[in-house]
């Protein structure tokens, strides 16, 4: 073997091998950024997301009668009658009566609000 020059001490494989963690410590290196990744999604998306979800089953078992309701399809109604815990009978109109199934409420609205078209 010959003498041993400059390039080949300082080569980046070289050097990446003496730096490069060993046994457990390789694995914690591996697997922290994708901890870290988590972490971050439950905190800006599942956990809010998680609260809205409570949120909105309570004001949903909250809903009473003469309580006013927008449905998800849009529909603006007044609740006539809680039929059990999953429908209700709501008035869109004058005389006019649907039963609406709760988990398709969007929100409960404060009945002085006035309609978009008022």
């Amino acid at each position: 073997m010959g003498p041993v020059d400059d390039t080949m001490i300082n080569s980046p494989l070289v050097l990446a091998a003496a730096a490069a963690p060993s046994g457990g410590a390789a694995i914690l290196v591996g697997i922290l950024p994708w901890i870290l990744i988590f972490a971050i999604f439950y905190l800006l998306l599942i956990r809010p997301q998680q609260r809205r979800a409570k949120q909105h089953q309570a004001m949903i078992s909250a809903v009473k009668k003469g309580d006013e309701v927008i449905t998800a399809g849009g529909l603006r109604a007044r609740v006539t009658r809680v039929v059990d815990e999953r429908e209700i009978e709501a008035e869109i109109a004058p005389g006019v009566k649907v039963r609406v199934v709760k988990s398709t409420l969007s929100t409960v609205i404060d009945p002085k609000t006035p309609a978009a078209n008022d």
